[in-house]
């Protein structure tokens, strides 16, 4: 046996406490993966691919009745495909930070034409400083519509999920066109309420200098405030539309606008709607 002095022991103590440690930063993160379509009904068994960006190996999975799969994932970057006959391919990019369970939700379109295509796009971040539950949907400009309360208080709406929700038909002069015009969507205090933004009588002090910032998809921005939007305090009606005059917006208006009946002068309808961000008064 050869002889070990003092400082080849310190460096292969030193190595070990190294390897040790590096294998404790890399412990894997639980995460839960549900896979549904855009009404949010489960699809079960279908077919995972997650492939990391680092060197190692693709984990493919099968969901389960639920539509659900269980991973254990080694913080970093990985590009996941879910698969499922009817559905077009869906591929995002999955970044995993930290440790601790989160879920995140895949919604798969179903295909039409000549069969599935692939979409991709980037995926928010599973961050153990947030509860993180998140819709992955297929993007497109301006396909989705966000509103959030704060950075970790959002939801995704896309075209079949509004459509999903009651609607309420709505009609004003527009002076702009000066013609008569219909249009039927979701009511916006629907909206915010699905995020728990106080409404009708839990909406009192504070709140009252709460509003809202809508965004279009070519950066117009209008103002309201929050009692502005609800019914108990505002005569008017404010909604997010999908349809005009029974017909789905076209590319100039759509696929969501919102319409706000009482201004008179519609500088405050905003189209191509593609977020509503409620903030607070300083």
């Amino acid at each position: 046996m050869l002889p070990i002095n003092s400082k080849s022991l310190a460096a292969v103590v030193f190595a070990v406490m190294s390897s040790l440690c590096a294998s404790a930063q890399q412990a894997a993160v639980p995460a839960k993966i549900q896979v549904m379509d855009q009404s949010g009904a489960v699809i079960p068994s279908a077919a995972l691919a997650v492939v990391p960006s680092f060197p190692g190996p693709e984990v493919d999975e099968e969901a389960d009745q639920n539509g659900t799969v269980t991973l254990g994932l080694t913080p970093g970057s990985y590009r996941v495909s879910i698969k499922s006959p009817g559905f077009s391919t869906l591929t995002k990019e999955l970044d995993v930070l930290g440790s601790g369970a989160r879920t995140v939700q895949f919604a798969l379109r179903v295909a039409t034409g000549g069969g599935p295509n692939v979409i991709t796009a980037s995926a928010p971040i599973l961050n153990p400083a947030q509860a993180v539950l998140a819709a992955m949907l297929p993007d497109g400009p301006g396909s989705a519509l966000r509103i959030s309360a704060a950075p970790d208080h959002a939801k995704t709406f896309d075209l079949a999920a509004l459509k999903a929700m009651p609607h309420k038909t709505i009609s004003f002069h527009n002076v702009h066109t000066n013609a008569d015009e219909t249009y039927s969507g979701v009511p916006l205090i629907d909206l915010l309420a699905s995020l728990g933004i106080p409404h009708g009588k839990e909406l009192h002090g504070k709140g009252l200098s709460d509003y809202i910032v809508a965004t279009g998809s070519d950066g117009y921005k209008a103002v309201l405030a929050l009692a502005e939007v609800d019914p108990e305090f505002h005569p008017g009606d404010v909604i997010v539309a999908d349809t005009m005059d029974g017909k789905p917006l076209d590319a100039k208006n759509g696929p969501f606008k919102l319409v706000v009946t009482e201004d008179k002068r519609p500088a405050r309808s905003v189209h191509g709607l593609v977020s509503i961000e409620v903030k607070a008064a300083e």
